[in-house]
Order: structure tokens, then sequence, then C-alpha cells
């Protein structure tokens, strides 16, 4: 039984409660480690060893803290093997999707921010009449909270982390107690890679515990958080009266508009991966589906026809397409969510079972057809291997059905018409709109959505702004 450890103030460390709690293998439903059920003391060690890194920090400059950030992203590289199979172990994902996805990416993050943060410049601004010169600043934060999901582990993770540390900012991050176990395995590389003590605190353990007291705690002045939308209303409401800079990237209700002039077999195969990657336990994945009618029964029986053939199953086999969900109660959740959506008068084209094995949670990629747009099924984010397909007349029929959910995070248009991509992209109320395409990232690029989606952008340029504060300079000369 491997027992993981806290990352504080350089060190491996146990939690001051001496409490552990279960780590399970979605695929077996079997324990397999203990995480710290850390609480606020160890939230409040971290974040005065944060206090005490970060004027070094900040000091080193940009090129020292590249070179650090280059470190890290050498050391899980090093490692990557040993990385992917964790992030499979712990979260249910093939193992093949954890290689060439979740572990290249999060080295990824880490470089793009090592280089992004050596363009960062300041903007000047010069008033000719008043003989006077404006240089605005953008300067770290300080101690600043990042807070990860389960479904992309490592991916979100660093993907937070890397730009608080380039911008000169310490870091107090929790990952999801579901999937602790790249975090942990970061830890180790940030020790090998002499990082400094006390600019990165990794801590293990529950949302209500560690979470709530890194929202609530005085001394951090951001909080960067990946999750659910009811999470992230109750964590708004926390941290609004103390004046926390808050980025929120929250849950989503993606639709696919499909047009009949498009490229059909391509885009049957694109939408399969976009409904089903990594058991559609992704916030950009397309859980509505809407076909205009002229192709509507042909792409429904070819889409159908292909989700039949995805093999679920052994997240360690290479011919594995989706592993196991999460955790037994995210199974019980999205299992609900397939019998409401019968009671709700859809009907089951596909799936909808529970695949028997000795333990795993391993469900069916299902398929619906004929729920209302209103019913809570189209409504609600399932955050699993389920969506609806539904025909459409119009192109405003089909922007009516998009935009007729709360959530704004992303949307996919696939059409030959480069009028109608146009203008369905500028009418979408979403964040993120792909046209034939969909998850192609470019990491300049903000992103984030609107509505129940989120607030503020992450990525690119946006991400060291939300990591640093703004001061204008005026010197009358």
């Amino acid at each position: 039984m491997k027992y993981l450890k806290n990352y504080l103030c350089g060190q491996l460390c146990p939690p001051q409660s001496d409490v552990y709690l279960d780590n399970f293998e979605p695929a077996t439903g079997q324990i397999y480690s203990q995480i710290p059920d850390s609480d606020h003391r160890d939230v409040q060690k971290a974040v005065e060893a944060a206090q005490a890194a970060f004027p070094m920090w900040t000091s080193i400059g940009a090129q020292a803290r590249s070179n650090f950030l280059n470190k890290i992203a050498d050391g899980i590289e090093a490692r990557l093997e040993e990385f992917a199979h964790a992030e499979s172990m712990d979260s249910g994902k093939p193992i093949s999707v954890a290689r060439t996805v979740d572990i290249p990416r999060a080295v990824t993050n880490f470089r793009f921010f090592a280089t992004a943060i050596l363009h960062f410049s300041s903007e000047s601004h010069f008033m000719e009449a008043e003989k006077a010169l404006n240089v605005t600043l953008r300067q770290p934060i300080g101690v600043v909270g990042c807070i990860s999901p389960w479904n992309l582990p490592l991916y979100l993770f660093s993907w937070k982390i890397a730009p608080a540390l380039a911008a000169g900012n310490c870091v107090v991050a929790k990952p999801s107690e579901l999937t602790p176990m790249t975090a942990f395995l970061l830890s180790e590389v940030c020790i090998e890679a002499n990082l400094p003590a006390g600019v990165l605190n990794i801590l293990h353990g529950l949302g209500s515990k560690v979470g709530q007291s890194i929202i609530e705690h005085i001394d951090i002045k951001a909080i960067s958080f990946t999750g659910g939308t009811a999470t992230g209303r109750h964590l708004a409401v926390t941290a609004a009266p103390l004046f926390k800079k808050l980025s929120l990237e929250l849950g989503g209700k993606n639709p696919a508009l499909i047009f009949a002039d498009c490229d059909f077999e391509k885009t049957v195969a694109e939408i399969v991966r976009a409904s089903f990657s990594n058991n559609g336990q992704i916030c950009l994945c397309a859980s509505r589906i809407y076909v205009e009618k002229p192709i509507y029964e042909a792409f429904k029986n070819a889409f159908v026809e292909r989700v039949k053939k995805l093999k679920t199953g052994n997240p360690y086999s290479e011919e594995t397409d989706l592993g196991a969900v999460v955790s037994l109660a995210h199974l019980q959740k999205v299992k609900n969510y397939i019998d409401l959506a019968q009671t709700e008068g859809g009907k089951l084209l596909c799936g909808g079972k529970i695949i028997p094995s000795s333990g795993g949670y391993f469900l069916e990629p299902t398929v619906f057809e004929g729920l209302p747009l209103g019913c809570r099924s189209n409504q609600e984010e399932i955050f699993g291997p389920v969506v609806s397909i539904a025909p459409f007349d119009t192109e405003a029929d089909a922007l009516r059905l998009a935009n007729g959910t709360n959530y704004g995070l992303a949307a996919s248009v696939w059409t030959q018409h480069l009028g109608r991509s146009h203008r369905l992209s500028a009418a979408l109320e979403f964040g993120i709109v792909w046209v034939n395409c969909w998850m192609l990232r470019d990491l300049r690029t903000p992103f984030g959505g609107s509505k129940q989606s989120g607030m503020g952008r992450e990525g690119g340029l946006e991400a060291l702004r939300f990591f640093t504060e703004i001061k204008n300079i005026c010197v009358k000369y």
C-alpha cells in the first residue's frame, strides 16, 4: 500500500492529522493507495512557506523561473511512462490516452509558459503635451491557489500551476482527491529539479477541508478553479467578500450543429470522438448533437453504428477506447441520468447499461434521441458517456437549440458553407466555437465559457494576466 505525502516547503510531509483517505482504482474498485486527509493546518503551513519564498521567487527574474519550469518539464518527460500508468490507474482512462494526450500536454504546458513569460511585455503611453510617460506594469500577486479536477488530472493541474509560477507567484495547489497520483509524482519531479522550497506546495485531501481552507485564507490573493458549476458558485460566494481574483472554468452542455453539406464521414468520426473521449468526462465534450433533417437518419445510423463498435474495458489494453468512469459514485450518478432520460421520453438507441466486471466502474457509451430541449437530460451536465441526438430544420432552429441552455462553454459547427460558419460562430453564446473540428487547441488562445460555464479566461497571455496585478506608473519629466 502506497502512502502519498503532501509537498510542503520543498519536502514530502505527512498530513498534520496523520489521517489518510482510501484511493480507489476505477478499473477494479480496489483500494491501491492512501492519500493525506489534510486540513486547515496544512494549508496554513503551505501559505507560510509560500509567503517566505515569494520575495526570492519574484526577484530572480523571468529567465530563471523559465529555466525551472523547463526542468520540471524535463523531469515529467523522463518519467512519461510512469506518469501515464499512474494517470490511467488513478482515473480509469485508457493508458494510450494518458500516454499520448494527458502527460505530453502537461509537459507542453510547462514549456509553453516557460517561454511565454519571456515575451510578456509591459505597455507604455507617451503624453506629448504633458511631457509625461505612463508605464503599465504587470506584477505577481503573491500567494495564489490552484484547484484542479479529476477528469484531466495532471493536464489541468499543470495548466494552472505553470502560468502562476512563470508570472512570479508562489502556489498552494490542490489536486482532486479522486486522482492524486500524478500530482504526487509532480512533487517528486519538483524536488529533483531543485525548485526552491515553498514556491509550489501541493496538498492532498477533501474539498470540504483543503479546498475550503484555500478559498477562505485571507493571504491567498487569487483562486484558479476548474470543476462543477455548483462548486464554482459556492467558491464565488465565499471568495467575493474577500476580494480575491477568481478564474472559474465550470461545466458545459455543449452542442454540435451538423449541416447537410458537411464532410459526412469525417464528421461522423469526429462527433464520436467529441462525444466519448475520456468517457465523455471532458468539459468540452459534445453532449447535444443536432443534425439537419435531410441527413438526419443517415447520420444517426452511421453514428450509432460507430458507437456500438467502441471497445470499453481494461484501460491498460492498447485496443481500449473507453476505460472506467472515475468512481462508483460517479457511475451511479451517470446511470441515474440514463434512467431519467428514459422517463423523459428519450428513445435509447444504444448503450445504457453498466458493464459487469470484477468491481470496476464500466458503462456502455449511450445515445438517446427524442429528448426535448427543456428536459433535465438536455439541460444538466451529465459528464459521462451519454449524448442526445435530434434533427433541426433551419439555421435559426439550430441556433435556438444550441443556445437553449444555461451553459456556454464550447460548440462546434460542421458545414462547408463559409458564410454560415461565420454567422453561427458570431451568434453562438459560447466561449469557444470550433468549425469542422473539435478539441483543436492553440495554447496561445483564450479558454473559458460564458453564462454558467464560468468567468474569466485561461490560456496564453490571458493566464499570465490573471496571475498578475496591473500597476500604472506616470512619470512627468
